[in-house]
């Protein structure tokens, strides 16, 4: 990632809108979702934003669902169209891999349709044991 960005976990750098647009009308894993349960999503989260240094706009973002001592969920990673191939997403990962490490956790997943390649750059593999994993159905 160039050093014409930096990331922060900082959620007061948040842009709450900007993030729910992104995620409600660009993202697969996230479309249709209401501002009040992305808000709610990211008080209730650890939050990764990466910003340009020049203008200090959010340019992308991540979120971790974890529990700080076992399990962490990374999930909502979104790159600005404007800014994809910069290496920002590569970047993204590896820093939310560097602020969980010193945790100790035991399992860090993630579920995606088309960036396999981003993820396995920073260290992430398939699950050897799929086959163990379930989903509860929705209500």
């Amino acid at each position: 990632m160039s050093g014409e960005y930096e990331i922060s976990s900082d959620p007061a750098r948040l842009d709450p809108a900007r993030i729910h647009h992104w995620l409600s009308t660009d993202a697969y894993r996230a479309l249709g979702r209401s501002r009040k349960q992305q808000d709610r999503a990211i008080a209730g989260s650890l939050n990764f934003g990466v910003y340009d240094r020049a203008s200090g706009e959010l340019v992308a973002y991540a979120r971790v669902v974890t529990d700080h001592a076992t399990f962490a969920y990374l999930c909502d990673v979104h790159v600005d169209r404007a800014v994809r191939g910069k290496g920002l997403g590569t970047g993204l990962a590896e820093a939310v891999r560097d602020r969980l490490a010193p945790l100790g956790l035991r399992r860090v997943v993630l579920a995606t349709d088309d960036a396999h390649g981003v993820y396995e750059r920073v260290g992430f593999a398939p699950l050897a044991d799929p086959e163990k994993w379930m989903a509860l159905k929705p209500l």
